[in-house]
C-alpha cells in the first residue's frame, strides 16, 4: 500500500492554492466556513505528523 506524506509547507502552499482558488467560487460565508474546515485539517495534520515523530523517537528508543 503506498504511503503518502505531506510537509508542512508543502501543506501550506496547498492550502492557500486552494484558498486562491475556491474565492472565485463561493461566497463569503461558505469561504468562512471553508477556511475554518481547512485550518482543522491542519491542525489535525500537525497532529499526526507530532504522533509520527513521537512513535518513531520511542522506537529508537527502545532499540
Amino acid at each position: 500500500m503506498p504511503t503518502y506524506s505531506s510537509s508542512v509547507s508543502e501543506r501550506h502552499s496547498q492550502t492557500l492554492w486552494v484558498s486562491d482558488l475556491t474565492k472565485s467560487y463561493y461566497q463569503d460565508d461558505q469561504q468562512a466556513k471553508f477556511q475554518h474546515l481547512q485550518a482543522e485539517i491542519d491542525s489535525l495534520l500537525q497532529q499526526l505528523q507530532n504522533l509520527k515523530e513521537q512513535r518513531l523517537a520511542d522506537h529508537n528508543q527502545e532499540e
